[in-house]
Order: C-alpha cells, then sequence, then structure tokens
C-alpha cells in the first residue's frame, strides 16, 4: 500500500499532464473498491453521494463524520483521495484552516472548498478569498504537495455570471488554489473561457443536465480534470428506484436482467481486497 505522500506524490503529477485524468466520485468504500478495479488513477469523495446513501440530504451531514467517511474511502484503496469539503463546515477562514488539518489526517491529498454554504449564495468575493487563503496555508504546510482545489459555485445556485466566476477563479488563484473549478457551467465556450482565463488546471464536472462533451474534446480545450459529483451515485439509486417501482407498481422482476451478477461484484471484490 502507497504512503500518503507517494499517493500525494501522485495525485500531483496527474495534473501535470497534457491530457485530462478522469476523477470519478465514490460513495462509499465498496463503490471506491470497484472503481479501483476499473483500474481509475485517483478517486474523489461526493459529499451529495455520501449524504444520499445514509438517507440525508446534501449539506447535512456533520464534520466529524464526513472525516470518518473519507478516512474509509482513502484506506479502502492505494489510490489518491481528493476529499468533498463543502464549504469547509464553516463561514470563518479559520473554521476551513481546521478543517483542512483535519482532512490531512484523515488520509486524503486533495480537498475541495466551495465558496458558498450548501444551496445558499456565494460568500462576498473578499470574504471568499480569505476562506481559500486560509485553507491554502494550511495545504501548503503539509510536508507533502497537498491539493487544494477551490470552486465557484454561481452556476449551482442559479447566478450564470459568468464574468464574477472567472474574477473569483481568479482571485482563488491568487490566493493559493492549485485547482479551480466552477460546477455547472453551461457550454463549451464557458469551459474554454474559465480554462483561458486562469494558469492552474481546472477541474470540469460531467454527469450533470446541461453540456455533454467527452474526455476527448475537454482535453481538447485544456481541462485537465474530470469529475463527475453525484452522478454515480445518482445512477444507482436511479436502477435501485426503477427495480422497486417495477415491483411493487407492476408486480414483475425483470429488471435483475440487468443487475451485475452476484459472481462478478463477488470477484471484483474479492480481488480489489
Amino acid at each position: 500500500m502507497l504512503t500518503q505522500s507517494e499517493r500525494a506524490r501522485k495525485f500531483q503529477t496527474l495534473h501535470e499532464r497534457q491530457d485530462a485524468f478522469i476523477l470519478p466520485n465514490p460513495w462509499d468504500v465498496g463503490s471506491a473498491s470497484l472503481l479501483a478495479h476499473l483500474k481509475f488513477e485517483a478517486l474523489a469523495t461526493t459529499s451529495a453521494g455520501h449524504a444520499f446513501s445514509l438517507g440525508q440530504s446534501d449539506g447535512t451531514i456533520r464534520r466529524d463524520a464526513v472525516m470518518m467517511h473519507i478516512a474509509d474511502i482513502a484506506s479502502a484503496t492505494a489510490l489518491p483521495v481528493s476529499a468533498d469539503l463543502e464549504n469547509g463546515f464553516g463561514d470563518a477562514p479559520e473554521i476551513v484552516a481546521e478543517t483542512i488539518r483535519l482532512a490531512v489526517a484523515a488520509g486524503v491529498v486533495g480537498a475541495s472548498i466551495e465558496d458558498a454554504p450548501c444551496g445558499g449564495s456565494p460568500y462576498e468575493i473578499a470574504h471568499a478569498v480569505e476562506r481559500i487563503h486560509a485553507a491554502a496555508e494550511v495545504a501548503h504546510a503539509s510536508t507533502f504537495p497537498f491539493v487544494l482545489t477551490a470552486r465557484a459555485e454561481n452556476y449551482l445556485v442559479g447566478h450564470h455570471d459568468l464574468g464574477d466566476t472567472i474574477a473569483r477563479l481568479q482571485a482563488y488563484q491568487e490566493a493559493g488554489a492549485d485547482v479551480l473549478y466552477a460546477p455547472g457551467l453551461a457550454s463549451k465556450d464557458e469551459i474554454v473561457a474559465v480554462v483561458r482565463s486562469v494558469d492552474r488546471p481546472v477541474n470540469v464536472v460531467m454527469g450533470l443536465q446541461g453540456v455533454q462533451m467527452s474526455v476527448t474534446e475537454l482535453s481538447e480545450i485544456g481541462v485537465r480534470r474530470i469529475s463527475v459529483g453525484s452522478a454515480l451515485a445518482r445512477a444507482a439509486w436511479g436502477a435501485f428506484l426503477r427495480a422497486a417501482r417495477e415491483i411493487k407498481e407492476r408486480g414483475t422482476f425483470s429488471f435483475a436482467a440487468e443487475a451485475a451478477s452476484y459472481r462478478d461484484i463477488s470477484t471484483m471484490f474479492a480481488s480489489a481486497g
């Protein structure tokens, strides 16, 4: 098993490649193990996927429970893991800094910090910058390269202002962020504009409604990292709900024809272990 420092160096190297790499998002140890079995190169947690697995909505899980969760994911495979830390679990920069310290101790090698409370309006930009600066100071004081991702949440909260989004990402870059991320961008042109406006690696999320591009297409326009947020978890829940509704509403069981086989899943987990 690789050490945390070795995983961190591997994760940093992935961001230095010319082509984009895929950073899929498991929601529990089982999904993390299967993604490792499928030879993905790194993983990132998903706050929404984790919350759904506990029967709760996104943004409602306490920080101590999240830290236990990301520690479980980080120890489940030999892959580098980046943590979805929402808004850092508090408004104040010192709370965000402490959250990064806890994440480092939990075994992950990167983390993302959002510039808005879950579902709320983005912080005033000067305050948002202070928060990223505080996170970066802790991240970069580590003995290994901890990759800090700064997120601009405008598009996810209905504020489709590309100019403000770019201004925020540029400010977060100056505050010390290693990766920049504006989830929900609505077109290829907007993604291109973001990539060209900064000189840090850009993460783009696929699996949301809206723009759909391939790994090759995203690489060609300069995207370095592609995540899927809660999409894999929602795909699993979608299959579950379709099967459950078939049983309840039609009294049939045809869904099982598309289910993964018991033997295949058992074999994959055995080899992952």
